[in-house]
């Protein structure tokens, strides 16, 4: 590369540039037209910033790595909980029509709650007040 071709880039620019290009999932041609940058430059600060290897990389933040490590298993443990809620909701579906004894028990109660009404609490207080009070 000679001289004339050569370019200093502050990083603060390069940085800017790489949370632009991440941030708007840009490619790197549409991110080096719009920033006058070459392609191969952008390539470059986008795969150090993804290994974190650049000297402003925030003290206590994780790599790309760790953050992409991160989203598997989380992805991962989703895919086992939706699997579980799934399973609990067909048992729920089958079991309704089932004969077993606890669930006609269930049922049962379920329908007698139903059937049966309570006074209303200020009833029922007055009435024990009447009674105390005799």
């Amino acid at each position: 590369m000679t001289e004339a071709n050569s370019r200093n880039y502050t990083p603060e620019f390069r940085e800017e540039s790489v949370k632009t290009i991440l941030a708007q999932g840009l490619s790197l041609e549409e991110a080096s037209r719009r920033l006058g940058v070459p392609k191969g430059t952008l390539a470059n600060w986008v795969a150090a910033a993804r290994r974190s290897v650049t000297a402003t990389a925030i003290p206590g933040s994780r790599t790309m790595a760790e953050l992409e490590a991160e989203v598997v298993k989380l992805r991962k443990d989703l895919a086992e909980a939706c699997m579980e809620r799934d399973v609990i909701k067909k048992l729920r579906r089958t079991s309704l029509g089932s004969r077993c004894p606890v669930r006609a028990n269930e049922i049962n109660a379920t329908r007698l709650s139903r059937d049966f009404t309570l006074p209303c609490l200020c009833c029922l207080s007055q009435q024990l007040l009447c009674l105390v009070e005799s």
